[in-house]
């Protein structure tokens, strides 16, 4: 029995370093792949990246006049500015 118990306890020590092994292996394998270029699908989306949104332009940061004024032109806080600038006209 006890040649038994030593084999076993080989056989179990093996199968530890096995699996390290492996382990280590495939752990390399995935670092050490090749740096590979974007795909298609990610060069065919790069026009769509925030950058290029018209949001972020520095011409549609800001409104105009014009589009506050037509904006602004039907409200209430327009007649209230407006009934206000009449009455401190003297």
């Amino acid at each position: 029995m006890a040649k038994n118990n030593s084999y076993e306890e080989v056989m179990a020590i093996l199968k530890q370093e096995k699996e390290k092994y492996d382990f280590e292996q495939s752990v390399k394998k995935v670092y050490n792949r090749p740096k590979t270029k974007l795909t298609r699908t990610v060069k065919k989306a790069g026009h769509q990246a925030p950058g290029s949104l018209e949001s972020f332009k520095d011409e549609y940061r800001t409104y105009s006049d014009k589009e506050v004024n037509h904006y602004l032109s039907g409200t209430s806080y327009m007649e209230t500015y407006n009934a206000m600038r009449s009455q401190d006209d003297y």
